[in-house]
């Protein structure tokens, strides 16, 4: 991820290496009641947006921004979902913690991810692990179930509280997300219809696995060498 590059141009990369690999795009069309059809492969939230930013030709990445990248596809028709937000560049040490900090959150979070354990052992790894550096999460948007469909049951907040919530059992899989801030967690909705930008203008960062619970615990099943960047 570089500078120059335009949030068009990543779209056209998504659809070409989707196409190559034979799946079909879960964003691409997707309808929420009262939404025009969503017009991407990919959403691209750059700096105090926090998801579901469009790509467009105008949008060109400057030194020092962060950008999450949520993407989803289905094949043989199961989906998966998974997101990563990137640093553009040299960026401030500030959002450099930020990312780390919601990374981090993330991997304690799907630990949990495990039979007899139950929703909100998840989501209050998700929320303790903001909260505690200074950061808020997101409290209307949460992680979701996942397979035949791109959303399903159970909804998986990101925050709550231990030893509460939806009893895990294997066979589950879930698309584990958190959505962290610096400022408040207040955010609001631009002209488009689909982007939520945080209300104070601060910095916001994404990050999403999909996870199977089996027996023996958690198996990530979007991982890729980016994450280890």
């Amino acid at each position: 991820m570089h500078p120059g590059v335009s949030t068009a141009d990543l779209e056209r990369i998504s659809r070409d290496t989707i196409a190559e690999v034979n799946a079909i795009s879960s964003f691409l069309g997707y309808q929420l009641p009262d939404h025009e059809p969503y017009p991407a492969t990919i959403c691209t939230s750059i700096n105090d947006i926090v998801i579901h930013g469009i790509p467009d030709k105008s949008e060109v990445l400057q030194e020092g921004d962060i950008i999450g990248i949520d993407t989803a596809v289905s094949i043989d028709g199961y989906h998966g979902d998974n997101a990563y937000t990137f640093p553009v560049g040299d960026i401030s040490l500030s959002a450099a913690r930020l990312l780390n900090v919601t990374r981090s959150s993330l991997y304690d979070a799907i630990a949990e991810a495990k039979p007899g354990n139950r929703i909100g052992d998840i989501s209050s790894k998700l929320q303790d692990g903001a909260e505690s550096a200074g950061f808020s999460v997101l409290q209307n948007f949460s992680g979701h179930g996942i397979g035949r469909n791109l959303h399903e049951a159970p909804e998986v907040p990101c925050m709550g509280v231990a030893g509460r919530g939806l009893r895990l059992r294997p066979g589950m899989v879930l698309a584990i997300e958190t959505m962290v801030n610096v400022g408040l967690s207040d955010v609001h909705i631009l002209a488009d219809g689909w982007s939520i930008a945080t209300l104070d203008g601060t910095l916001s960062a994404l990050f999403e696995h999909t996870v199977v619970i089996l027996s023996d615990g958690p198996e990530i099943l979007t991982g890729s060498s980016l994450w280890e960047i």
